[in-house]
């Protein structure tokens, strides 16, 4: 692509599609790529659902683990397995999601987003990948990921957002990946101990939030600090939070929003699991 003009030409090319959904996942720890439970369970029917409705052209995820200065867009043709954590058994550092990258639809985001920059320095992070093991097993849909500028304040991921509204008719399904609650160092005890258990205070947010999703009341939502206590506590960081803001700023006003998956525990993480349209 030599000009601004050449993204453009190639973006309106490509042929208009039913509305996509948009998918929020609490992907919580990196076991889950290993495990089967009620949450990796629902990953599995969301993906059956998806392929027998509409089978994604390509993939366009948001991960809380991809922060950046600046907004950057993966276009690798073969993007790596990153395995971005540590003291997890061996079974998991063996895993691989061998999805090929979507460099075409890269270059559409791209043009719709000026300010943004390609890269070819990032794969599949375990935000991406965890999930889409359960959601897209076969790894044979395109996937490619958009950065996070985490300096950016929280009502400009939303506005960002909006401008992606048009990969949904192009085929491309968009995953937020994070957690709305996610405290580690109030849950690390409760991991320890093997206490499923949730915080009141996790508990109070996690349906603070679904309400306010619910209501599409996204500048509360940007405003977290305005539950309360549960609010700071419940997004000590905002890295795992931003994700959900980017999938509920997709939704248009004739989309549903279903709560796919539903669980707060071991002290700090919500597992929360939400369907645009």
């Amino acid at each position: 692509m030599n000009s601004l003009q050449d993204l453009h030409k190639t973006a309106s090319g490509f042929q208009q599609t039913a509305k996509m959904p948009v998918l929020f996942v609490g992907h919580g720890s990196p076991m889950n790529a290993l495990a089967d439970n009620p949450f990796t369970q629902t990953l599995h029917q969301l993906g059956r659902d998806i392929r027998n409705l509409q089978p994604p052209r390509a993939i366009l995820v948001v991960s809380a683990h991809w922060l950046t200065r600046g907004t950057f867009v993966a276009v690798n043709e073969r993007p790596e397995t990153i395995h971005d954590f540590g003291g997890f058994p061996q079974e998991l550092f063996d895993m691989q999601y061998p999805a090929p990258g979507a460099p075409d639809v890269a270059q559409e985001v791209l043009a719709a987003l000026p300010d943004a920059h390609p890269s070819d320095e990032w794969g599949l992070d375990h935000g991406t990948w965890t999930v889409l093991h359960h959601i897209f097993p076969e790894a044979d849909i395109p996937v490619f990921q958009l950065s996070i500028d985490y300096y950016k304040p929280m009502t400009y991921h939303a506005e960002l957002a909006r401008q992606l509204q048009f990969l949904r008719r192009r085929g491309v399904l968009i995953l937020g990946s994070g957690n709305i609650v996610h405290n580690l160092r109030q849950s690390m005890p409760n991991f320890m101990h093997d206490d499923p258990r949730p915080h009141a205070w996790a508990v109070e947010f996690d349906e603070w939030a679904k309400a306010k999703i619910n209501q599409r009341d996204l500048l509360a939502l940007a405003h977290y600090q305005q539950a309360g206590a549960s609010g700071s506590l419940s997004v000590p960081t905002p890295d795992h939070y931003i994700p959900m803001l980017y999938s509920l700023a997709l939704a248009e006003a004739d989309d549903n929003i279903r709560h796919a998956f539903e669980e707060v525990s071991f002290g700090g993480m919500s597992m929360r699991t939400f369907v645009v349209g």
